[in-house]
């Protein structure tokens, strides 16, 4: 026994003083603002910043491969307590929010069929003729699947940004399937956005669709905030500035189709103006598989 026991001692101390020596070999040193960073950030791992998650991201920062304000989540409160850990001082930025391309309701739309495959718009979008318009929202809710936040919902077949609970951590836009929802600074709460994708000719857009851009230019020759991506108008945010949209909203109020629309946050104006109008019932999107009814045997 004491044989043993003084061989299982010696064994002991051996691999104390082997692990010992393994731990300062191959220590890998750690940046305590890592820790620090991550510790700050509020642990959604949701993918806004562009990293796989909130550690990732911090890790990044610390590195400086990333801007400590890429946060949507957190917010500037966030982006200054990891400014302060970097010991940088912030940049004027803006909060990016989605803005939905489209806003033709059911209603609006032409040439719509009756669609009875899977209920997402991954799977519509592969099928054609379940509606004219081949760039519109087709309703199914994708983006509303890929939201965390409750911040979007399929209100009368389309897309709606509930934006006072958005974070913009743009989950939708990379749900669309047909990318009509698109990341955009928001330089102030209520912008201005150009709600429609088709970059057909006109009668081709009114063939289909009662609200699509037309592509008469009438916006792009008021303001040089406005340009054409084929037959569609853009707005070009570089340019956007809040403080002087006085030819932006002469274009606003000569659009026929009246596809320029004001998005975002409402002011108190705003929603004086509705405070007597009963609000729409937000429809809910019923996700089922055609395999969800198959009666099975055997």
């Amino acid at each position: 026994m004491l044989l043993a026991g003084g061989t299982m001692l010696v064994l002991a101390v051996i691999a104390g003083q082997s692990l010992g020596w393994a731990n300062k070999v191959f220590h890998v040193a750690v940046d305590p603002r890592i820790e620090a960073i991550n510790g700050v950030l509020p642990g959604a791992n949701c993918g806004g910043c562009g990293c796989v998650g909130c550690m990732s991201y911090a890790e990044a920062v610390a590195e400086g491969k990333i801007a400590p304000d890429k946060c949507t989540v957190g917010g500037a409160s966030c982006a200054e307590a990891i400014a302060k850990i970097m010991g940088v001082d912030l940049k004027p930025s803006w909060p990016y929010r989605p803005v939905v391309h489209c806003r033709a309701h059911y209603g609006d739309r032409l040439g719509r069929t009756e669609y009875r495959g899977e209920k997402t718009c991954t799977a519509a979008n592969l099928v054609s003729g379940v509606q004219g318009c081949t760039y519109g929202c087709l309703g199914f809710g994708d983006c509303v699947v890929a939201c965390d936040f409750d911040a979007i919902h399929i209100v009368d077949g389309l897309a709606t940004v509930d934006y006072e609970k958005c974070v913009g951590c743009g989950a939708c836009a990379r749900a669309c399937p047909r990318n009509i929802i698109s990341m955009t600074p928001f330089k102030r709460g209520r912008m201005l956005a150009v709600a429609c994708s088709n970059k057909d000719f006109g009668k081709d857009v009114k063939a289909v669709c009662k609200v699509g851009c037309i592509g008469c230019t009438a916006c792009s020759r008021t303001s040089d905030l406005f340009k054409m991506d084929g037959k569609v108008a853009r707005i070009d945010y570089d340019k956007y500035d809040p403080d002087q949209l006085e030819s932006a909203r002469v274009a606003l109020s000569k659009c026929p189709a009246r596809a320029i629309v004001e998005i975002g946050e409402p002011t108190p104006e705003d929603l004086a103006k509705v405070a007597e109008e009963e609000a729409p019932a937000i429809a809910q999107a019923d996700f089922k598989t055609t395999v969800d009814k198959t009666q099975w045997q055997g």
